[in-house]
C-alpha cells in the first residue's frame, strides 16, 4: 500500500503533473517522430503500416497517461490499470458516432481532461482503499474505473472550452501587424508547450495556417532548443535527449515550481519569430503543434516553399544563438536562477 499520510494538495498536485510530463513523451514521442518522416514513403506497404501503428499507439495516450500517474502514487497493477481505463474514458479519444453507429478514436485525448479525470481515480482509491476487501477486484474496476470516467464524459465539452478558448485568443493575434502577430504567437505557442494544454490541439482547432502556423511552430522550437541548451550539464543524458525528441512536458513540474523557465523560452521565442515574416516561414494546422519534433515544421515549410538555407538559419540557426544569449543574459548577467535548480528535471 502506498503511504499517503503526507499527501498535501502540493505534492498531490505536483505527482499528477509528473505523471503527465512523463506521460506524453511516452506516448506522443513514437508518433511524432515516425509518421513525419515516414510519410515520405507512405507508398511502401512496410512504411504505412508502421505508420498506422504509431497512430493506434498514440490513440493509447489517455491511458498511458492515467497509468503513470497512478505509479506517481504507488498503487498496484490492479489500480494502476483501473487510473488509466478511466482516463482513457473521459479523454474524449474515443467518441461514439450516431450515423455510423460506431465508436470512433482520434486524436489524444483533451489533456487537461486526462489529468482532472485521473486526478478523480486517484483520489477515489485513495478514499476507498481496502474497504471493498475480497471483492475489489470486482468493484473497483465499476465503481471507479467506470465512475471516475463517466465523470470525465461529463465535464469534457466544458473543459475542452478552455482549449478553445485559449486558441481563440491566440487567433486574435493574426489581426495584428504582422511581425508583432508573430511574435505574439510564438511566446504564446512557446509558453503552452510546457502548460497542460496541448499544442497540437489548439493548432488544429483554431486551424492555424501559413505564417501563423509557422510561428506557433517556431515558438515551440524555441522551447526545445532553450530547454536543451540549460538541461545539458544539469540532466542525465536521457532527460536532455527526451526533451530534444518532444518532451518539453517533462519540465511541466518545473514550470509551476519555477515560472522564471518561461522567461528565457520567451526571449527566444520573440527572437526567432521575426525570420519567420521576413522569409515567409509557413505552416500547416498539423505542423503548427509540433515545432522541431520530428522535423514536423521545418519539413512543412520545405513543403511551403522555404529553401534549404533559409530553412537551416530560420529553424535552428536563429535559435540556438538566441538561446544561449537568453541562458548569459538571463542566469549569468541578470543572475535571476540557477539552471542547476530551476531546469533539474523533477519528474
Amino acid at each position: 500500500m502506498p503511504d499517503n499520510n503526507n499527501l498535501t494538495p502540493k505534492i498531490f498536485i505536483n505527482k499528477v503533473l509528473a505523471g503527465t510530463a512523463t506521460g506524453t513523451i511516452v506516448a506522443l514521442i513514437p508518433n511524432a517522430v515516425l509518421s513525419a518522416i515516414l510519410n515520405y514513403f507512405a507508398d511502401y506497404p512496410a512504411a504505412a503500416i508502421v505508420i498506422r501503428a504509431a497512430v493506434i499507439f498514440q490513440l493509447a495516450t489517455p491511458l498511458i497517461m492515467g497509468g503513470i500517474i497512478a505509479l506517481q502514487f504507488g498503487f498496484n497493477p490492479a489500480k494502476t490499470m483501473i487510473t488509466g481505463g478511466a482516463a482513457f474514458v473521459g479523454s474524449g479519444v474515443i467518441k461514439f458516432d450516431p450515423e455510423m453507429g460506431a465508436y470512433v478514436g482520434a486524436g489524444t485525448g483533451d489533456i487537461i481532461n486526462i489529468m482532472i479525470t485521473a486526478s478523480a481515480a486517484v483520489l477515489l482509491l485513495l478514499w476507498i482503499g481496502e474497504k471493498f476487501g475480497s471483492v475489489s477486484i470486482i468493484a473497483l474496476p465499476i465503481v471507479v474505473g467506470i465512475g471516475a470516467g463517466v465523470f470525465g464524459m461529463l465535464i469534457y465539452p466544458y473543459v475542452t472550452q478552455v482549449t478553445v478558448g485559449i486558441g481563440a485568443i491566440i487567433n486574435n493575434f493574426t489581426n495584428l501587424q504582422p511581425i508583432l502577430m508573430s511574435i505574439l504567437i510564438a511566446c504564446s505557442f512557446a509558453a503552452i508547450i510546457i502548460s497542460p494544454v496541448t499544442t497540437v490541439g489548439i493548432g488544429l482547432a483554431i486551424q492555424l495556417d501559413g505564417i501563423s502556423a509557422g510561428a506557433a511552430a517556431m515558438g515551440i522550437a524555441a522551447t526545445t532548443i532553450v530547454l536543451v541548451i540549460h538541461s545539458w550539464k544539469v540532466n542525465k543524458s536521457g532527460v536532455t535527449l527526451a526533451i530534444a525528441l518532444g518532451g518539453m512536458k517533462l519540465m511541466m513540474p518545473n514550470l509551476f515550481r519555477y515560472p522564471i523557465i518561461l522567461l528565457p523560452c520567451l526571449f527566444t521565442a520573440a527572437i526567432s519569430a521575426i525570420p519567420v515574416v521576413l522569409f515567409s516561414v509557413s505552416g500547416t494546422p498539423a505542423s503548427a503543434g509540433f515545432g522541431l519534433v520530428g522535423l514536423v515544421g521545418p519539413l512543412a515549410s520545405l513543403d511551403a516553399g522555404l529553401g534549404v538555407v533559409p530553412l537551416i538559419l530560420c529553424w535552428f540557426v536563429v535559435p540556438i544563438i538566441a538561446g544561449f544569449v537568453a541562458q548569459f543574459l538571463f542566469e549569468k548577467i541578470l543572475k535571476l536562477y540557477d539552471k542547476h535548480e530551476a531546469f533539474k528535471f523533477l519528474g
